[in-house]
């Protein structure tokens, strides 16, 4: 199958959710003293910082690009402003920990005069209420560092007092005196988690103290293209949350995140509260590979090399916690890390990453068969592992013939599958945040004969005109029995392919629902930086957007990501609507629907009963029980109590696992024992029991979804081929 490299082609390579790698930097002896030093005193400390004349004009020509050229009609009024004052209040301060009653009175007398600033070329607006920000955060963390180095002995852990987990509903305080006995209780909370996890007091100071003179230098390090980058940002997100600008220091490393070879460990980081979040790993890069660190884990300190030391990096800004994650290849950056599924520091681990580059070869697609045995028959699953949907432009416009495509990687790969005469093939496109459009539609065309797979609707000046794109190749890699498997994070071209081959009823698509990512974004570049803004919208071939909504799977699998609600399109402000265009004409493969009734019964027997898909259940309602709680005690013995509780539940709920698969059980390890021996490691040796059906290979003994995936085909050969028999058993009327 040809492809071509055009315009059009390169700007739906952006579909894909954004990745960025790391690479590192060293903060020097004399800066850690300096951080130590700081004078604390607010008149010393504050300095309003202003804006440049290339600010207002670069406002006005984003102002411009987003009118023209957004997928949607941009009206810059004062809705707009009121919306974007919001998100920008929001994106300063989301947890209401800075600010005060007072000034967001004072304020929002903006709220509804950004957009007439804006259009005069002024960010001044942006810059009073970031400056207003900026004082009360060195104030906050005035109040921390003399809490910290003089309060610690004082606290009293026996107090049933307690934090609230989440402040984004919780009012604004009313006054300094409120804003302190909320900081008061958060810092008797960090303290608590490093008392648990086995500090001494003077431990417990040094680290704290240390940690807010850190996070005071690096705010004072605060100036004026930062304020600029993240006022301009707001406002372009106020549009839709994939829409955003990038000063050209910005620019540098978002492009950096589009190159197809990247140096680091792999990974997308954001800012939640004060901590450094993992949003996504690389596939194939340094940190999945080692498969330690987890999406939603939260980086509390990093150190250099195998003996480095730790340094905190709690409230440290992204970009400099970026600086010191980026390093050359081979060397070792040491993160210590909260994991995603715990609430205070006392559960943190230190986790060893080697830097590596990850290339487009360490995501290529790969493939792997097993055998299943299932109603006394044994069936050969071929499982295609395809981590992105990618595309080598550059080697292609070189006229290179060995270029890298998913597509040509996925018909080798179907060839050999063939080879070893498998009975059905499983696409797992979990966790695959999308790629090149153009691959989505010629891997669809795979297989089927010929026929559009995806509709593009445009904006500007092709406003309402949809346009379909297709397989026009009747050649077919592999007609057999087929799955696709997805879970909440398999986006935008993943979603394509899922909504293909489920529309054409052409394979069954099996686990959660998909991200909902239905918009395509274009890169423009402006004089100063550039903007990511939304010019399109993809829909099924059935006409309706993946946007918001996903792709609902055929039968559903327990999803991991079902206990996290900010995950998905549906969980981001001001995200793109769903709705439908007109369908094109298309032809089914398949009586899929028909089957699906029977083959949903029978999964739901089997998964009742399922000792992986009951413990997988109850993981995620505990993760979900955790993450629903609103306060935190501050009373340590109430503390250990409801940690040994979670331990012994966890504990409980996996050796029921092994028990009913006939694997040995663990041994309760006691917590002071559990750093040398931890009760709950992953066991990657264990087998499956001697009268489990499953003979599969043992790295899918703990997948149990790509198992169950396997059994549903067999479902369907078996119910297909009966379908087929009564239909040609019905008598011919003559």
């Amino acid at each position: 199958m040809q492809t071509t490299k055009s315009p059009l082609v390169r700007n739906f390579y952006l579909a894909a959710l954004p990745i960025f790698c790391l690479f590192t930097s060293f903060i020097s002896a004399q800066e850690e003293l300096n951080q130590l030093n700081t004078v604390l005193d607010i008149d010393a400390l504050y300095t309003p910082i202003s804006s440049q004349e290339i600010y207002g004009e670069t406002a006005i020509d984003l102002l411009e690009e987003l009118q023209t050229k957004h997928y949607a009609a941009v009206e810059i009024d004062d809705n707009f402003s009121s919306i974007a004052f919001d998100h920008y209040l929001d994106a300063l301060d989301g947890s209401n920990l800075y600010f005060l009653r007072d000034d967001i009175d004072e304020l929002s007398v903006y709220r509804y005069t950004l957009d007439d600033s804006l259009k005069a070329g002024s960010v001044e607006p942006g810059f009073e209420i970031y400056n207003r920000y900026y004082m009360r955060v060195l104030e906050r963390l005035i109040y921390a560092v003399n809490r910290v180095e003089n309060s610690i002995p004082e606290m009293d852990f026996t107090l049933n007092e307690s934090i609230d987990i989440d402040r984004e509903d919780s009012p604004y305080a009313s006054s300094t005196e409120e804003l302190d006995e909320i900081w008061r209780l958060r810092l008797k909370n960090s303290v608590l988690s490093l008392k648990l996890a086995g500090d001494t007091n003077d431990e417990i100071q040094e680290k704290l103290s240390k940690r807010y003179r850190n996070q005071l230098s690096q705010i004072l390090k605060t100036n004026e293209r930062d304020i600029f980058q993240a006022y301009l940002s707001t406002v372009a997100k106020t549009v839709d949350p994939h829409t955003a600008y990038f000063s050209p220091r910005d620019s540098e490393n978002f492009n950096m995140g589009l190159s197809l070879s990247l140096q680091g460990i792999g990974a997308q980081l954001t800012t939640e509260e004060e901590y450094t979040k993992v949003v996504e790993l690389i596939k194939g890069g340094p940190a999945e590979r080692g498969n330690e660190l987890r999406e939603g884990d939260r980086i509390i300190g990093i150190g250099q090399g195998v003996d480095g030391g730790i340094q905190d990096v709690v409230g440290m800004r992204l970009d400099d916690v970026v600086s010191q994650i980026r390093g050359e290849k081979g060397t070792v950056v040491r993160l210590n890390v909260i994991p995603a599924d715990a609430v205070t520091e006392s559960s943190a681990t230190i986790v060893d990453i080697t830097r590596d580059t990850v290339k487009l070869e360490d995501q290529s697609a790969k493939q792997e068969v097993i055998e299943l045995s299932y109603n006394n028959e044994t069936y050969k699953i071929g499982i295609i592992d395809l981590p992105t949907f990618y595309f080598d432009f550059e080697a292609a416009a070189r006229g290179e013939e060995d270029f890298k495509s998913s597509t040509r990687d996925v018909r080798n790969l179907l060839e050999e599958l063939k080879e070893e005469e498998v009975d059905a093939v499983v696409v797992d496109l979990r966790n695959n945040g999308g790629g090149s459009l153009s691959e989505a539609n010629q891997l669809v065309g795979l297989f089927i004969e010929t026929g559009a797979t995806v509709q593009i609707r445009y904006s500007g000046i092709r406003n309402g005109f949809t346009r379909p794109f297709g397989d026009n190749d009747p050649e077919v890699a592999y007609n057999g029995p087929l799955a696709v498997l997805v879970n909440r994070t398999s986006a935008s071209a993943s979603e394509i392919f899922a909504g293909a081959i489920q529309d054409y009823q052409r394979g069954i698509v099996l686990g959660g629902q998909t991200f909902g990512k239905g918009t395509v974004q274009e890169i423009i570049p402006m004089d100063y930086g550039q903007v990511k803004l939304t010019r399109s919208k993809f829909y099924r071939i059935s006409g309706a957007s993946t946007q918001h909504r996903g792709v609902i799977p055929d039968i559903e699998f327990p999803d991991f990501y079902d206990a996290y609600e900010d995950i998905g399109e549906s969980s981001l402000d001001g995200a793109l609507p769903w709705d439908t265009v007109r369908p094109v004409e298309y032809r089914t493969y398949h009586a899929i629907q028909t089957l699906l009734p029977e083959l949903r019964s029978l999964y739901e027997e089997r998964a009742s009963t399922s000792p992986d898909f009951i413990y997988l259940e109850g993981q995620i309602e505990r993760t979900r029980e955790l993450r629903e709680r609103e306060t935190l005690s501050l009373n340590e013995t109430v503390v250990k109590q409801q940690r040994e509780d979670s331990r012994r539940e966890e504990f409980d709920a996996e050796n029921m696992r092994r028990a009913l698969k006939g694997i040995p059980l663990r041994e309760w390890v006691d917590e002071e024992a559990e750093e040398e021996t931890p009760a709950l490691a992953n066991d990657d040796t264990t087998t499956l029991a001697d009268n489990d059906e499953d003979a599969a290979d043992e790295e899918y003994e703990d997948d149990p979804l790509i198992l169950e995936s396997g059994r549903i085909l067999a479902d369907f050969i078996s119910l297909n081929q009966r379908r087929i028999s009564s239909v040609d058993d019905i008598p011919t009327r003559r």
